[in-house]
């Protein structure tokens, strides 16, 4: 039996899935609930920066959106509005295999904070993150960078409850 017929369609069926996949998205959600969707494209259109990170002796750089601006997208409580209650809010980012993240809010504000904090869809050099991507996490100066979540599928804004 010549395998090569089944072999060609099933390549074609391939070719065919990934010519009609969905462009990669990040889901952002704000305080009040509301999520946006958010494509590379969308991410494009913000202002760009650019952020490293250090593990085992290198250097890696990445280009991307600040989360500063996708947060306000969404209505996070940002620049004037940080104070008060807004101080205890948090960020949680989560990658495609569960990985989990939390920031503090204000370590987004660039008056508390110096680090940026992106989205980064490519590295320094313009090239696609490949298996870390679409979407990674940087958290420019951070010793560790644990919390540089690779293949983010969404960031929420969460409150914290007032104490007890």
């Amino acid at each position: 039996m010549n395998a090569m017929p089944l072999l060609l369609a099933l390549a074609a069926v391939s070719i065919a899935s990934v010519a009609h996949a969905s462009p990669a998205t990040v889901a952002v959600t704000g305080e009040d609930g509301r999520t946006l969707t958010l494509s590379a494209h969308d991410l494009d259109a913000l202002p760009q920066a650019s952020a490293t990170i250090s593990h085992e002796g290198k250097t890696f750089g990445f280009k991307g959106a600040l989360l500063y601006d996708l947060l306000s997208k969404a209505g996070a409580p940002l620049d004037k509005a940080m104070r008060g209650p807004a101080l205890a809010d948090v960020v949680l980012v989560t990658a495609a295999d569960g990985y989990r993240v939390a920031l503090a809010l204000s370590d987004l504000e660039p008056s508390i904070r110096p680090g940026k904090i992106i989205l980064a869809d490519a590295t320094a050099e313009g090239a696609p993150l490949g298996k870390d991507g679409p979407f990674r996490l940087v958290v420019d100066g951070d010793l560790k960078p644990a919390r540089s979540a690779r293949n983010v599928v969404s960031i929420e804004v969460r409150r914290l409850s007032a104490a007890h």
